[in-house]
């Protein structure tokens, strides 16, 4: 019988470290970023749409993803979608200008003007608290690695998938996830 209760207390262990983390509290709306024009950027202001929130890098090999996240933006922004891109120094040191020069090179190269925010930190210890609690509610495996990591918010503030970098703004995956979470979809 003790055997038994040994069993069952490993299975329950085991099941703990395999099973999703917890929810946190609150939902993505509950956070702001500074804007990189100055101000702030509530998500909360984002309530009623969806928002794909992505860390980006000017000096990244992945840097061409701007022009995607555009089409994006400017394919469904009119049915509910929001394009955040949110500049990194984290991953290879590959956004090292200041706000002016980030915003300039995105305006220039891209023609990017869906909002990004200042430069943060997004990953380890002193990532900006979206970050950390989007790591919290989806688990490490969906934590950004590299530039371009993706996190997709419905329209309520939940986050609701999440897509690595090597995901391209225009992959099936991430255009079917955003229209089903496009306002009046779910």
């Amino acid at each position: 019988m003790a055997k038994i209760s040994q069993m069952g207390g490993l299975m329950l262990m085991l099941f703990g470290l395999f099973s999703s983390p917890a929810h946190a509290e609150g939902s993505a709306h509950q956070f702001s970023f500074p804007s990189i024009e100055g101000g702030t950027l509530p998500l909360a202001d984002y309530a009623g749409k969806a928002v794909l929130v992505v860390n980006t890098a000017s000096q990244c090999g992945f840097t061409g993803q701007y022009e995607g996240l555009q089409a994006l933006w400017e394919r469904y922004r009119d049915q509910g979608l929001v394009v955040l891109g949110v500049p990194s120094n984290d991953f290879g040191g590959q956004e090292p200008g200041s706000e002016t020069d980030i915003q300039q090179f995105c305006e220039t190269t891209f023609s990017v003007d869906f909002p990004l925010t200042a430069k943060q930190t997004v990953s380890g210890a002193g990532a900006h608290p979206f970050y950390g609690w989007a790591r919290t509610e989806l688990g490490a495996v969906a934590a950004p690695k590299w530039n371009f990591h993706k996190y997709l918010i419905a329209p309520d503030g939940r986050l609701v998938d999440w897509f690595s970098t090597v995901t391209a703004p225009d992959a099936a995956r991430l255009t079917t996830a955003v229209e089903k979470h496009l306002p009046g979809k779910i």
